[in-house]
């Protein structure tokens, strides 16, 4: 099968090239619930995908969605990776590609086994083998296992001559997967690179990454800046204001202040953003003993800063101070621009702000 000339660029910074990209195999098996109201159903072989009109919806269904740089690894218990059964199975098949279908087979099993919970839906589920995936620029090997739980209806009109017809079909949006792991041939050793789509409701208890693929992010970059970011978010949203007499403004300055500490720098230090962005001491021993408070063995006080993860952070570090109904400021700058008061013949709160021109 020739590679399909085509790239999608995603958000983020982040990229899958798909232009050398081989669809190797594709399986689809039929996932119902465990618990008896409705059964699995295995094909007897992978699907014939030789067609040229399959290959573009094809790739943008299974790769277009993973635009998150966050990596996971296969884990297991206290047994270690090599016991993931889904690990072994995906080793098989980077070990012996003739191994494929049979093996897409007991990854649907595992699949089955795992949809216990009364509120997962039924699906397909489609395994694929690729090559020449190029993630982070490095073209590479990779299986996924993908999961359609949501079908959508879709007009299809029929032109026979001068006749027309129009019908109703239902199907899968090729820009919308329900649930995804693309798992990269690098780092065998270590359980895999693993990225994720989990469209999951809340009531699904993540099944799709602990009870199926029993998955835990890698400790990189992007896990360490997103955890203290979050950490810092956290901090500042729920503890602050407990401890400490803060006004809005001063929270939404202490949030647009790390993640301008953040920015500017290649190498997180813990005293020096600390130093910088709390100021205060007493602010500094309040938010270690609230990092402690949460017995996280992930938070790290020096590591590479990844500027994926503090583009993805910053989206969600409110920095928009709402006043009743009537107006919405958004604090980007210097905090000393703004100021608080009380009018007692209004009987109202304001903020004095101080500008040099309009724009």
């Amino acid at each position: 099968m020739p590679p399909l000339r085509v790239a999608f660029f995603l958000k983020h910074y982040y990229m899958i090239d798909t232009s050398q990209t081989i669809i190797r195999s594709v399986s689809a098996h039929s996932i119902g619930k465990s618990n008896g109201q409705q059964e699995l159903k295995l094909s007897d072989a992978s699907l014939d995908i030789k067609s040229d009109l399959l290959k573009t919806p094809l790739l943008c269904y299974f790769l277009l969605n993973f635009n998150t740089p966050e990596y996971y690894h296969f884990t297991f218990s206290d047994e270690g990776f090599t016991s993931n059964p889904i690990y072994t199975l995906v080793k098989q098949i980077f070990h012996n590609d003739l191994s494929f279908h049979e093996n897409s087979i007991s990854i649907a099993r595992q699949l089955f086994a795992a949809s216990q919970h009364p509120n997962i839906k039924p699906g397909d589920l489609y395994v694929a083998h690729f090559s020449g995936v190029t993630v982070d620029s490095k073209p590479l090997e990779a299986i996924g296992i993908f999961k359609s739980e949501n079908k959508e209806t879709f007009l299809k009109l029929h032109v026979d001559q001068q006749q027309f017809r129009i019908g109703a079909e239902e199907g899968v949006n090729v820009r919308k997967l329900d649930k995804g792991c693309l798992i990269l041939n690098v780092q065998e050793e270590e359980g895999y690179k693993i990225l994720i789509v989990d469209n999951a409701n809340k009531s699904e208890a993540q099944y799709w990454k602990q009870d199926f693929l029993n998955i835990q992010p890698c400790a990189d970059a992007f896990h360490h800046t997103h955890n203290f970011m979050n950490l810092t978010r956290q901090y500042v949203g729920d503890q602050l204001d407990e401890e400490f007499s803060v006004s809005k403004a001063d929270k939404i300055d202490l949030l647009n202040r790390s993640v301008n500490f953040f920015k500017s720098r290649d190498i997180f230090n813990q005293h020096d953003f600390e130093t910088e962005v709390f100021e205060d001491a007493s602010v500094i021993e309040s938010f270690r003993k609230y990092e402690k408070s949460l017995m996280s063995d992930t938070i790290k006080d020096n590591f590479e800063i990844s500027a994926q993860a503090v583009k993805r952070q910053a989206r969600i570090f409110k920095s928009v101070l709402k006043l009743d109904k009537n107006f919405h400021i958004y604090i980007h700058g210097n905090r000393e621009l703004i100021e608080k008061g009380f009018d007692q013949a209004m009987n109202r709160h304001y903020y004095k702000i101080y500008f040099d021109q309009e724009t």
